[in-house]
């Protein structure tokens, strides 16, 4: 369990994602990245950030503070004890979190000081990076969702998601596509 207390550095796999992501999107042209402030993120958007981009770190795009869990590794009770926290998120209540971690409601409020700023930005395209829990409650509020819809949705690391702001709204064109990910398996791509 990472979260937002382990900074670590993306593994080995996670290299060949994040040069399986660049490989088929290093043509877009975003205008810059934002990332959280962890090493993870930094270490996946690198190559958009080497071409050039401006590179902004915030720290309401780290993942989620899951306690007395950081840093230990998974277990039957680790995963009972979010199974319920869950549970309370799904009912609507998201001040229940783990021991010593942050809540639902936490996590929505930062997320939500990011959409805020996100708004009004003048640029057009922009990459985001962040973490898997931070962006199932990113999307949520994006798509004026409750926090409770967070624990149905999917998300894989690097997991593209693109979405259109009129002003008013955001609309999704792509949710959490990994079709990028398909590099992996050829070994032209593997090889290089």
């Amino acid at each position: 369990m990472q979260g937002s207390g382990v900074d670590a550095h993306l593994n080995e796999y996670g290299k060949l994602q994040a040069a399986a992501l660049f490989e088929c999107y290093k043509h877009v042209p975003f205008e810059i990245v934002l990332t959280s402030k962890l090493r993870r993120t930094h270490q996946t958007a690198l190559p958009f950030i080497e071409q050039g981009r401006p590179w902004e770190q915030w720290e309401e795009l780290n993942e989620m503070n899951w306690g007395i869990y950081e840093g230990r590794p998974s277990s039957p009770s680790m995963h009972e004890a979010y199974k319920r926290v869950k549970t309370h998120w799904n009912a609507g209540n998201y001040d229940a979190c783990l021991e010593g971690a942050e809540s639902a409601a936490q996590l929505g409020e930062r997320i939500g000081r990011f959409i805020d700023q996100l708004k009004q930005r003048t640029e057009k395209h922009i990459l985001v990076c962040s973490h898997g829990r931070a962006m199932c409650a990113m999307v949520c509020l994006l798509k004026g969702h409750p926090l409770s819809e967070m624990n149905n949705l999917k998300h894989d690391n690097t997991g593209l998601w693109v979405a259109q702001y009129d002003g008013t709204h955001f609309h999704f064109e792509l949710e959490n596509d990994t079709r990028h990910l398909q590099l992996l398996k050829e070994e032209r791509f593997l090889t290089r």
